[in-house]
């Protein structure tokens, strides 16, 4: 009997545990190791934000669903991986700390012939002072990376709300909260729901809403920009998000770092060196994201953390982490299998693989100050690389080790977007993308990198109907409701 251990419960973890365990039946286990009690469609947690949804909309408990599939669940954090073993036993073990299921603090080994990394981001708020760490988040802004951090948002933003009714002028600012950030896309939806949720509460006139980015240029995202088809010509995300954001009566600044937060008011800093601050009654700041902060021990007990994981903390994988240089950079480098070159019977899916690089330009400022977007690994991405991981595990253990591994190239792959501008039966809006492929492809396609035959985009209600109808399905799916499989990622 084989066991694959996923650290991680997210859309990741989570499609790689339950098609692992499907795929590999009662003659193997599956554990799943998660520091969390519920599993959370992120991509509503906007529509929490702005009190559309409840924080029971967007979440369930794991624990029932784990045990109809047959999987083992820890609700723990894993603290560290000994990929060789320790002194007199080559048995590779993680070691966890548990965080629920009436074992608080308590710490077990758990062994491994597979092992999947999915352990996500973690949130790290504390590389900006002031943005809020650990008790001080939302001391200063507020986030709505988790179902709980978007209750609180709205709780805020309908303090805002109320003194806009009883006249007073308030200023809103969302975006991202430094100059390293992904989820630019969040932030996106955010901004253009509170505006719409605004108008409908009658209170717009009373509210300035600004956004700040890291990007170099509206629409870049973390990919570069696109170019989409629409109505049989090419048009620019730049062009597409300018609009949204003129239209809606929302100025911008972007190739911005947020370099300081306190009460009321940020500092931050350009691509061009100049420096600035912005005051606010409500923000809403993305933070930068980091490997979750996992040790790896070798089997003497020293510390082999950078044989395993990037200076980041996400996982080393198939990818080419030496391309150097942007104009070097090609799709190619970019990971087929998200197997880790020293150790071959580890794997990471989702955010928790170490990209070769950025998708967008790299820039700084004259003062040596990074301000480019990460590349996002979430969504649609993130449920197709795990179920492809799933996969190639599934057949090692069946197959053998010679088994061919099965890939998921991220420049090989589609990827469809709804971005929500606005809920509402009627007047509900939202942007739907597609992108293909996600990290372009200059020497496949030429000038725009991208497929413009797959890559096209409109908004509208239509859209919003996509989106709403998307929250039922995928949460449908990952409770594993009959049918779970026939779901596409």
């Amino acid at each position: 009997m084989a066991r694959l251990v996923v650290m991680g419960g997210g859309v990741s973890g989570h499609t790689a545990a339950t098609f692992a365990k499907k795929w590999l039946g009662k003659k193997h286990e599956v554990v799943v190791v998660t520091p969390n009690s519920q599993w959370n469609w992120i991509p509503s947690n906007i529509w929490v934000g702005v009190g559309q949804m409840q924080k029971e909309d967007v979440v369930f408990p794991l624990a029932p669903v784990y045990e109809k599939a047959g999987i083992d669940y820890r609700q723990a954090k894993a603290v560290s991986i000994h990929p060789e073993g320790k002194e007199g036993d080559d048995t590779p073990f993680i070691t966890i700390e548990y965080t629920g299921q009436n074992k608080e603090g308590q710490t077990d080994e758990i062994t491994y012939d597979y092992l999947i990394n999915a352990t996500g981001p973690k949130l790290n708020f504390g590389a900006t002072p002031g943005l809020g760490e650990g008790s001080n988040i939302g001391k200063h802004t507020v986030s709505v990376c988790t179902a709980d951090h978007a209750t609180h948002a709205n709780e805020e933003l309908r303090k805002v709300f109320d003194r806009a009714k009883a006249g007073e002028k308030q200023k809103i600012i969302v975006g991202t909260g430094h100059g390293m950030c992904t989820c630019q896309g969040a932030a996106f939806e955010y901004i253009f729901n509170i505006e719409h949720e605004a108008n409908k509460a009658g209170v717009r006139d009373n509210l300035e809403i600004k956004w700040i980015s890291n990007e170099s240029f509206l629409g870049d995202f973390g990919i570069g920009g696109l170019h989409m088809k629409r109505g049989g010509y090419a048009a620019s995300s730049r062009l597409f998000a300018e609009s949204l954001y003129s239209e809606r009566n929302i100025p911008w600044i972007i190739g911005a770092h947020v370099s300081k937060v306190e009460a009321g008011k940020l500092e931050y800093e350009l691509l061009d060196g100049s420096t600035g601050e912005e005051t606010f009654d409500f923000a809403m700041l993305i933070p930068p994201f980091s490997g979750v902060g996992l040790k790896a021990i070798a089997k003497d007990g020293s510390d082999m953390t950078d044989v395993l994981f990037a200076p980041n903390g996400f996982l080393k994988v198939d990818a080419k982490y030496d391309a150097g240089a942007y104009e070097n950079w090609k799709a190619s480098d970019w990971p087929r299998t998200y197997q880790n070159p020293t150790y071959k019977n580890i794997f990471a899916c989702g955010i928790a693989f170490a990209p070769p690089h950025g998708i967008s330009k790299p820039m700084s400022s004259p003062n040596g100050t990074p301000i480019t977007p990460t590349p996002p690994r979430t969504g649609m991405p993130s449920g197709i690389i795990g179920k492809a991981v799933a996969h190639s595990i599934c057949d090692l253990i069946n197959k053998g080790e010679n088994a061919k591994l099965h890939e998921a190239s991220m420049a090989e792959m589609g990827a469809a977007c709804v971005a929500s501008a606005g809920k509402g039966l009627t007047d509900g809006t939202a942007a739907a993308l597609t992108v293909y492929p996600v990290v372009p492809d200059f020497e496949k396609y030429p000038g725009l990198g991208r497929d413009l035959d797959y890559t096209f985009g409109e908004i509208g209600l239509a859209g919003h109907w996509i989106k709403h109808i998307l929250h039922h399905l995928f949460i449908y799916k990952a409770k594993l409701n009959p049918g779970w499989t026939l779901i596409p990622e």
